[in-house]
């Protein structure tokens, strides 16, 4: 195989981290961000303040678009160093998965935290902190692949 191919197959592995990172990223995204359009609704018909804090909670999964680019930029590093570009691929495509259903997963978490918040205007650091296990998940994929790596 020549070098132009190779080189080209191992970038794939890098455009596979960061868009299935950002793919989860968008899917965690939609869910709290819908959760969250429904609980302003519901405080606004009930003449409640709309608690802008649960921004926050929109926000959460975006994180793991950056990890994922994070991985991407090390695997563009190793790929016009030579790297061997089925280990490339491989990378990419774990850890952009993982990392990825890991934001989808807070996202879903942060849907429920958004109804629960603007229900009962309490819990928000429980919440918070059950976001912050899950993060914990893509902040691990992304360190071990750029050891592995």
């Amino acid at each position: 195989m020549d070098t132009n191919t190779s080189l080209s197959l191992a970038k794939l592995g890098a455009s596979l981290a960061i868009s299935l990172s950002a793919v989860g990223s968008g899917l965690g995204i939609g869910a709290v961000g819908m959760s969250a359009v429904g609980a302003w609704k519901k405080c606004f018909l009930q003449n409640k303040p709309a608690p802008f804090i649960l921004l926050v909670f929109v926000g959460a999964p975006i994180t793991q678009t950056f990890y994922g680019m994070i991985v991407m930029f090390k695997l563009l590093k190793l790929a016009t160093e030579g790297a061997l570009y089925p280990a490339m691929i491989g990378w990419g495509l774990f850890s952009g998965t993982a990392i990825g259903l890991s934001a989808w997963m807070q996202g879903r978490i942060a849907a429920c935290a958004s109804d629960a918040l603007s229900e009962t205007g309490q819990g928000f650091n429980n919440y918070l902190m059950a976001l912050g296990i899950i993060e914990s998940v893509a902040i691990f994929v992304m360190v071990f692949t750029l050891i592995a790596a």
